[in-house]
């Protein structure tokens, strides 16, 4: 007896030799390698069985493709699975009527609902659905930064992963020197601030009283985090990396710390982007940290300034203003954070962005915080601290939603409404005819 192999075979033996006839008839063989054909099979799927079935194989179809296969996948995806105009406006032709009842309103929600946001949800039931989806989202990322016209298809994956990823189903976990060992390969290669070469410098990270790393994690993605933060304790303000990472360094009791400086935030799913997920693990961890110190008084980052050094070279700020040690430094970093705006009139600086608008203030400007290499490259070694004030941390967020506002502390407001020393003819010139870069 000869065993059939083909995906139709898989159905038959999943659901019943009479059942798959009786759905798709003679075209699920032909259909079987054509991913398009199959999505829209499974659409008007009902057994559960074999839309788990035919959603793994559409999942895998698109997974094995060449770019051409998914280039034209996400054509499909574009053009076949786009709302029907006409029945939107019938829907809300219908809609506006007095005599309407909420059932009109109800078929204009779903009428103006993309058909791909159901696929995207029946592809979420195959074996590690979600998880495929995330990774799905990585290759249309690199698709959309070469053709724009694919942003609807992301715009609806977006929408639905933010539901699945909601704070609700994020579970916080502390990693610490006795974590599996793949979660801990995992940290080093995740690690996007300031890198971890060794199992040492991990060691260094994980190891000491004085030292915390916890993460986000999400039961469709088990042993993956979703981002971590390091945290260091210590006694006042730090406002240098060194201070923090090299070693040797006399440790300090947990119990001994007032400060929790939250040294480095990593993303870690690339399929994520555009999904915050910061803004509540900082808020998680300082509660949680407060319940078990409460010595500590302070919650405050340490973080990069990755525009700086590009837009100094925007407003053609001349080098020697920029030197270590120069005055002008300072009050450059406090303008560029709290003047420079991108074209939605948010701060340029993509971190200044985050922390600010997560409730944040804008504290102290450390000129030399980062004198290695990079730290030199991206923002003349200029560090900043931001404060978490946890019972001003909401009434700040709100203010910068509504309005924009960012709150200075009195160090940084001084540097601001200093003399920008800089500022000649030639470079103010520079800078009306220069381009703000892109955050």
């Amino acid at each position: 007896m000869v065993r059939d192999t083909s995906f139709a075979g898989f159905l038959r033996n999943l659901v019943g030799p009479n059942v798959v006839p009786r759905l798709w008839g003679d075209t699920l063989n032909s259909a079987q390698n054509d991913p398009v054909k199959l999505s829209h099979t499974l659409l008007t799927a009902r057994g559960q069985a074999s839309g788990v079935a035919i959603a793994d194989r559409v999942l895998t179809l698109i997974e094995t493709a060449d770019a051409e296969g998914l280039q034209r996948y996400l054509v499909a995806l574009r053009d076949e699975f786009e709302v029907d105009l006409g029945a939107v406006l019938s829907a809300a032709t219908s809609a506006k009527d007095p005599e309407a009842g909420p059932a009109a309103l109800i078929a204009l929600q779903q009428a103006a609902e993309p058909p791909r946001q159901e696929l995207f949800r029946r592809l979420n039931a195959a074996p590690r659905g979600t998880e495929r989806l995330v990774a799905f989202r990585c290759n249309l990322l690199a698709a959309l930064r070469k053709d724009a016209s694919l942003t609807p298809i992301d715009a609806d994956l977006r929408h639905l992963l933010r539901s699945w990823f909601n704070r609700g189903f994020l579970v916080p976990a502390r990693i610490d020197w006795h974590s599996p060992a793949d979660l801990l390969e995992k940290i080093i290669a995740y690690e996007a601030v300031h890198r971890i070469d060794t199992w040492e410098d991990l060691r260094a990270r994980l190891v000491p009283a004085d030292r915390r790393c916890f993460a986000f994690f999400h039961p469709a993605l088990p042993g993956e985090p979703l981002i971590f933060v390091e945290v260091a304790l210590t006694r006042g303000l730090v406002g240098a990396i060194d201070t923090i990472l090299t070693a040797p360094r006399d440790t300090l009791e947990a119990e001994d710390a007032d400060t929790a400086i939250f040294y480095s935030i990593s993303n870690c799913q690339a399929g994520l982007a555009g999904i915050s997920f910061g803004a509540f693990l900082i808020k998680q961890v300082a509660s949680d940290l407060k319940a078990e110190l409460p010595n500590l008084k302070r919650f405050a980052t340490l973080s990069p300034m990755p525009g700086f050094a590009r837009w100094t070279q925007v407003q053609r700020i001349a080098p020697e203003y920029l030197a270590e040690g120069h005055e002008a430094l300072p009050i450059a970093a406090a303008a560029y954070l709290a003047e420079a705006k991108d074209v939605a009139n948010r701060p340029l600086d993509p971190v200044a962005r985050f922390h600010l608008g997560n409730g944040a203030e804008l504290h102290r400007i450390n000129p030399s915080g980062d004198l290695s290499a990079k730290g030199r490259a991206q923002s003349h070694g200029v560090m900043v601290n931001y404060l978490y004030e946890l019972e001003q941390v909401e009434s700040r967020h709100e203010a910068f939603s509504a309005g924009g506002e960012i709150t200075l502390s009195r160090h940084v407001r001084a540097l601001v409404n200093r003399p920008r020393i800089w500022d000649t003819a030639d470079s103010t010139q520079g800078r009306k005819d220069a381009k703000q870069p892109d955050s």
